[in-house]
Parts: structure tokens; sequence; C-alpha cells
């Protein structure tokens, strides 16, 4: 038993190799686009070795107590809003119109909450969004699969009946950007709070949890 999955273990080495080969060489061949593959190669690397998922983040702490997920999305969504800053700012300085900073800020509307609650069932009962999805069928859970091809026809359902059904009930729903609101520095400010503030009482959580376990 032992012997055979020392083989195993050498085959699949073998193969991860010549797999990591031919991805690194295929993103050269790309071109143009070859920074979108390598990252997309290297966020799939961190996804999968962290076994990262938003399942998880929202799951852990009433299931297992357990934060860790959920501080590390906190601190990708801090860095991630200091890159947005900076790109939405220069877009800002580069034009006189200041509604193109109200471009990719999606109205809070109805179609808004019903998706986000029908998304967040739909991750509960499949045991993984998106990422975890994809990360699991690279790991051979076939099941997985089933949870992908209903992921796919619902975006085409959903983008579909966008213009047709749904936006009769965003016409009315706000946009709301908060740097024409309170100001740039006023946004980050308020940003970085409830990061952080979130964060500390995920720490104080999963303290709770495990101090009443022991």
């Amino acid at each position: 038993m032992q012997e055979d999955r020392k083989k195993r273990g050498k085959k699949q080495k073998i193969y991860a190799v010549l797999i990591t080969i031919l991805a690194i060489a295929f993103g050269f061949y790309l071109d143009n686009i070859a920074l979108f593959w390598f990252f997309g190669l290297a966020f799939g690397y961190i996804v999968q070795r962290y076994s990262f998922c938003f399942t998880s983040v929202f799951r852990d702490p009433y299931v297992s107590g357990s934060t860790s997920t959920l501080r590390a999305l906190l601190l990708a969504i801090g860095i991630s809003t200091i890159g947005l800053t900076i790109i939405k700012y220069d877009a800002y300085l580069a034009s006189a119109e200041q509604n193109l900073n109200m471009v990719g800020v999606a109205q809070i509307g109805l179609p808004l909450v019903v998706g986000a609650f029908i998304f967040g069932i739909g991750m509960v009962i499949s045991g993984g969004c998106a990422s975890g999805t994809l990360v699991r069928i690279g790991e051979g859970f076939i099941l997985q699969i089933i949870t992908l091809f209903f992921f796919i026809i619902g975006i085409l359902v959903g983008a579909n009946n966008n213009t047709v059904f749904w936006s009769r009930f965003n016409q009315s729903a706000p946009r709301i950007f908060l740097p024409d609101v309170i100001g740039w520095i006023g946004a980050l400010f308020v940003q970085a709070l409830i990061i952080v503030s979130i964060y500390v009482i995920a720490v104080k959580w999963q303290k709770k949890k495990f101090s009443t376990e022991k």
C-alpha cells in the first residue's frame, strides 16, 4: 500500500511539473494578455493552497468559531480599496466629467437584494462559491461540476433577463459613490473604519467561541 502511494505521489509530481511548464509556455504564447494569464494562475494557486472560499467566510464563524478566512478577506478588501481608490481618482483627474466615477457602481435595488439572497442560499447548499467550486473541480470533486453547470445556467439566465425583467425595479434605485457624498478622504476613512471594526469584532468573536469550547 505504501509503495503504491509513493508511486502515485511521484506520478502526481511529474504531472504537476509538466502541467506547470505547459501553463507557463502557453502564457508566453498569449502575448498581450499573458499578464492576465499569469495573474490567474497565481490567484488559483493561492486560493487552492489557502482553501479560500467565500462560503467559509460566512459559515466558519458560526460553525467552528474560526474567523481566519474572514480576516483574510478583510485584509484583501483593505488592500484592494487602496488600489481601486488610486485608479478611480486618476480617472477623476483625467476627466472633466465627475460622472465618470459612477462607472461600475451598481444600483442598490430589489434585484441586488434578491440576487444576493439566492446566491447565498446556493453557496451554502453547494458548499462553495465560484472560486471554491473551481478549486474543488481541479482537486477532483466530480459533484462540483454539477454546481458549475447550474452556476453557468444561472448567469446566462440572469444576464438575458436583466434588461427584460429586472431592470424595471432599478429605475428609481440609487447609486451611491462615497467620494461624491463625503469626499475621497472621507470615503477612505469610512471604509477603513468599517474594515477595522469588523476585524476587531471577528477577533473577539473567535476568542469567545474558542474559550467557550474549552
